[in-house]
């Protein structure tokens, strides 16, 4: 019997995913089901070396904002040792991935040369970081806005001194307390100290904007590049000021909200980071999906939503989003999919990776939906078939090879 899909069926490459769109995206967003496969990471590189030969310019990863910006100036000017920018500027321990050493080399050999306007950009659009297992202090962000306003504006201006700032911010082992994961009371977001400390981040941003004529519209390039990077201070320090409040929370909505805060400052990282030029993105699916992300933690079901779709709110057709699916991580314990489920039929396929027209493939289904897959483990996400309407096209892999 012919596989169905087969129409649907493209090979993968950064040409054809362009022609599939009906415009060409400002951010174009490749989602991964798991993290932390090499081979995935390959093929991320792959896309983007392709993409660059389109036009895309700058890649941004699901890593650490603000470390991230070593790796810009690295690839840009060659600051640094590769092991070492590598090491220190990508997050999330994935610093140690070859892919993604490869990644960072590449760009640099690229711009090697270059004048600024043809260089390809790295950015990191993860807060700094944010996650449920614990969170930073605001002091790195908050201080360097901090710092930029006050060598530009009046002292007048304002909202406190530096000194008051290291006052309010104190130690940084109270901010950064594994406890205070689980218990919401161990959590200094809620104490008058952090309360301040958000009106002052606030005004500070507020002022950043209020001055913008002063302080990006004039003057060269580089005097640009520090404003642009001010505005990430102060999307930054907002951000991780946000999730300490509600980390100290204790409704029943505390991990819905923590795990919001984090998207929303993704979303907000991404949008400015498109102002520049198209983006090519790079991140779990459910970070990049249309659809409400959700998962299970403390034994409840949590909700919230994804920065793709926040960014699809803002950006409409300018916004794509590609979903990853597998057949097999064997190395994990994923075996061969089930073929009545999306993965099995593709699997079917004799290609070992190829790209599909997500929603022609929907309307190959029409209402009878194939079966969801079931991962015997907890770190692969499968393909849900009712979010396949919602997504531009997937890329399918067959087999992940270990490191």
């Amino acid at each position: 019997m012919a596989n169905p899909i087969t129409d649907t069926v493209h090979a993968f490459r950064a040409s054809a995913l362009l022609r599939m769109l009906p415009e060409r995206p400002r951010l174009l967003a490749l989602g991964e089901p798991t993290h932390g496969e090499e081979t995935l990471l390959h093929l991320r590189n792959d896309l983007f070396r392709q993409l660059v030969e389109e036009g895309y310019r700058t890649i941004a990863i699901e890593s650490d904002c603000l470390r991230g910006l070593a790796v810009d100036d690295h690839v840009t000017s060659g600051a640094g040792v590769l092991d070492e920018v590598v090491a220190q500027g990508i997050s999330h321990g994935w610093g140690a991935s070859a892919a993604n050493r490869e990644l960072v080399r590449w760009m640099r050999a690229h711009n090697e040369g270059l004048p600024a306007s043809e260089q390809v950009r790295f950015a990191g659009f993860d807060g700094c970081p944010l996650e449920v297992t614990g969170a930073t202090s605001p002091r790195q962000s908050l201080t360097a806005l901090h710092g930029y306003v006050a060598a530009r504006l009046d002292a007048d201006l304002l909202p406190c001194t530096g000194e008051t700032l290291d006052r309010l911010l104190g130690a940084d082992a109270p901010w950064t307390e594994p406890a205070a994961v689980t218990d919401p009371a161990r959590s200094v977001g809620q104490s008058a100290e952090a309360g301040r400390l958000r009106l002052i981040a606030d005004d500070l941003a507020a002022l950043l904007d209020a001055q913008a004529p002063r302080l990006a519209a004039a003057g060269p390039q580089e005097e640009k590049e520090e404003w642009e990077r001010a505005r990430l201070y102060a999307r930054t320090a907002t951000g991780v000021l946000r999730y300490h409040h509600w980390m100290a929370d204790g409704s029943p909505a505390r991990l819905d909200r923590l795990m919001g805060v984090r998207d929303e400052l993704m979303a907000r990282n991404l949008l400015a980071l498109a102002e520049r030029g198209p983006v090519f993105v790079h991140a779990h699916n459910g970070h990049l999906q249309r659809e409400k992300s959700s998962m299970r933690m403390g034994g409840k079901r949590v909700e919230w939503w994804s920065a793709g779709a926040l960014v699809d709110a803002r950006l409409g057709a300018e916004y794509a989003f590609v979903a990853t699916a597998l057949g097999t991580i064997r190395h994990r314990g994923v075996d061969e999919p089930a073929p009545d489920t999306v993965e099995g039929l593709l699997y079917a396929l004799p290609q070992d990776r190829c790209l599909v027209d997500a929603g022609r493939l929907a309307g190959v289904f029409g209402d009878a939906l194939p079966a969801p897959r079931v991962s015997p483990w907890f770190g692969y996400a499968p393909l849900d078939p009712a979010h396949l309407a919602g997504g531009d096209g997937v890329v399918f892999v067959k087999d992940m090879v270990p490191a």
